[in-house]
């Protein structure tokens, strides 16, 4: 389907891409746009093939690799799509197409609204099914789109950014493309040479070098939490877990530690920035650390504390931090978010943390 063939406005919602308040919700609407526009022409959202290669070809090369199944199927031939425009509306007007890089949530979009014909994305939890095999074989790759650039980078230097995408890997896609049998002789000297470690290794030699290019404020600010606010305001308190890069959120280290301590961490449960725990006392501490969004709110606590109390944890403290006090200053006159009983802490005034407390509301 041409963009060409579109209305503007239909047009301009393909172009488009949100972060921020009700993205997700704007990413699937933007998506079943570009459904109903192909379903009024009496067109499919999705062509047979991109870039020569059809989900048949497709499913045929992820069985040799045990990965035959319906959701990695439609994963791997959404990153084909060198048709739709990218969902990033610079890198769209820059040229780029969906196949340059795309988030979990296009991703999804593509798979559960263009191609299924459904109202709804698949679930971006269930990317441990859908993305991650795919990674562990050197498929696809991280990248993420910087905007000042305007191109693609490889790697997720930046935690939990909107800009973070995948895309197949160049190797791969020979392969896919291959139109003779040849493919599984490419397929088989692709996996003998060793190319997921290669591959990895490449990949976070590429990561490093991206880190210079990009801000990282995610990762010191939660660094500094470690290093100075939990050895001054939480002795005896270890850290047991950091979500502050992509990929395997969770080390083999850290799954030790969450044993340790008695801690089981489910799919669908709120990821904490920093999880730590006093193993005399059996308290939990979390700290979040703000540089976009993500503060201690009200559903926070709920949902983090009812996912420890399944673990025994009914002790549980929560700190928001900030790196300065104009970025806290703008986040709460905009917000005023920060949960009752919760803590606020400083980064550029470490030596004292702030409890937020709440008047008492008495019945009438």
């Amino acid at each position: 389907m041409s963009a060409k063939a579109l209305c503007l406005d239909c047009r301009r919602r393909m172009y488009g891409h949100r972060h921020g308040k009700g993205a997700g919700m704007g990413i699937e609407n933007d998506f079943r746009e570009i459904l109903r526009a192909a379903t009024q022409r009496q067109r499919s959202a999705v062509r047979k093939s991109f870039q020569g290669v059809t989900k048949r070809r497709v499913s045929m090369v992820l069985a040799a690799l045990d990965l035959n199944k319906a959701d990695i199927v439609d994963v791997v031939f959404a990153l084909l799509d060198d048709q739709l425009p990218s969902q990033f509306l610079k890198a769209a007007k820059a040229g780029f197409k969906f196949c340059n890089g795309a988030t979990t949530a296009h991703i999804g979009a593509h798979v559960g609204i263009l191609q299924r014909g459904g109202s709804l994305k698949l679930d971006r939890e269930g990317r441990d099914y859908w993305i991650k095999p795919l990674g562990n074989v050197g498929a696809i790759e991280p990248v993420m789109f910087a905007s000042d650039e305007v191109e693609f980078l490889p790697g997720h230097p930046i935690a939990k950014s909107p800009n973070s995408g995948y895309r197949l890997n160049p190797e791969f896609v020979e392969i896919l493309r291959e139109t003779t049998g040849k493919w599984r002789d490419l397929l088989g000297n692709w996996i003998d040479k060793d190319a997921i470690r290669k591959r990895l290794a490449f990949q976070a030699r590429a990561a490093t070098a991206t880190a210079g290019k990009v801000d990282r404020k995610h990762y010191h600010l939660i660094q500094a939490c470690i290093k100075h606010y939990a050895p001054h305001f939480l002795t005896g308190f270890q850290v047991l877990f950091t979500d502050d890069s992509d990929g395997n959120r969770i080390s083999e280290s850290e799954r030790e530690a969450l044993n340790t301590a008695g801690i089981t961490i489910e799919l669908g449960d709120a990821m904490p920035d920093v999880l730590l725990w006093n193993a005399e006392t059996n308290a939990v501490w979390v700290i979040e650390a703000v540089t976009s969004d993500g503060e201690v709110d009200e559903h926070k606590v709920r949902k983090i504390t009812a996912a420890l109390a399944r673990s025994g944890k009914s002790q549980v403290d929560f700190t928001t931090a900030y790196a300065t006090w104009p970025l806290a200053a703008r986040r709460q006159a905009q917000h005023r978010n920060i949960a009752s009983g919760t803590y606020v802490w400083i980064a550029d005034d470490p030596s004292k943390h702030y409890y937020a407390d709440a008047f008492p509301i008495e019945d009438e």
